[in-house]
């Protein structure tokens, strides 16, 4: 059976743990591969090397650090196609669907290769007498990203490219249900020129998510996913002196104004339930079961 490890100092990285969790194929429900589940040692070396690594990689110049992103984005465009089929082997989007996600990610990158003009300080000459005012902005250190099952690419991806284009360095971890795209993307980054250890993938369940919460070393963590999970992510990462953006129990709302068209508003409705329910019923029976386990990230 095919064992999915973890990415760190960019290679490879088998990790202390002897706990492994199931990959299934929704298409088929069968199993296609075990994912290692790493423990805390091995988060606390992934982070030990990502604070090394901010040492160097935090005083390259923005305009480097946007070079490296120009080529990533090369190299996501050239494996579109690889990404797309990881991405419905392991979660069950359509391949449209897939690559549609994909492509949401993709804009952030794209986003990211302006980073040296968003880098821009600010200066404010006589603010007071005799006083100019500066802001400068500088990398954080090391920072985390725990992301869900639904987006195997887009939602990392609106996490570790602007983090890393900022000058800090990462830590991603991916649902454990769909952990190949994740490694996928370490890879092609390493290959765009991302120095070793300025992202790592650490795959894993609640005991990964509580070592980020708890090493000091990281300053800065993100999660999209459930409301009580976002919850007890802000409440412990705010604890232990981290900033936090948790994202939990979005929702497609629709607002309707008092002067709409009704029946437009209807119609808008309805097809967006259409488009939802006509996904296979394996994919949705999937998605409502792994609502229920999110408790055990």
């Amino acid at each position: 059976m095919n064992l999915i490890q973890h990415y760190v100092n960019g290679k490879i990285f088998p990790g202390s743990s002897k706990r492994s969790g199931k990959v299934f194929n929704p298409a088929t429900g069968s199993q296609e591969s075990e994912v290692s589940l790493g423990t805390k040692n091995d988060l606390d070396q992934a982070v030990d090397i990502a604070s090394k690594a901010f040492e160097t990689w935090s005083l390259k110049p923005p305009i480097q650090r946007a070079r490296v992103m120009f080529k990533f984005k090369e190299l996501i465009e050239k494996n579109s196609d690889e990404l797309t089929k990881l991405i419905v082997s392991e979660h069950g989007k359509v391949y449209e669907d897939a690559k549609g996600s994909l492509t949401r990610g993709l804009e952030i990158v794209e986003f990211a290769c302006g980073i040296p003009q968003m880098l821009k300080g600010e200066f404010t000459e006589n603010v007071g007498t005799e006083i100019d005012s500066w802001s400068t902005r500088q990398p954080l250190g090391v920072c985390a990203g725990i992301t869900p099952f639904n987006f195997p690419a887009m939602v990392p991806m609106w996490m570790f490219p602007m983090a890393i284009a900022c000058g800090n360095t990462f830590i991603l971890k991916p649902s454990e249900k769909e952990p190949s795209c994740s490694i996928k993307l370490a890879e092609l980054f390493s290959e765009a020129g991302l120095p070793d250890g300025v992202l790592n993938v650490v795959n894993g369940d609640k005991e990964v998510v509580d070592a980020i919460l708890t090493n000091k070393k990281i300053q800065a963590v993100s999660f999209v996913g459930s409301t009580p999970i976002a919850k007890y992510i802000y409440e412990n990462a705010a604890k232990n002196e981290k900033r936090v953006q948790a994202l939990g129990g979005a929702k497609n709302h629709c607002v309707v104004m008092p002067d709409c068209d009704l029946d437009q508003a209807v119609g808008v409705a309805k097809k967006a339930f259409e488009d939802w329910s006509l996904r296979p019923s394996l994919q949705r029976a999937r998605m409502e079961w792994i609502k229920v386990q999110r408790w055990a990230l």
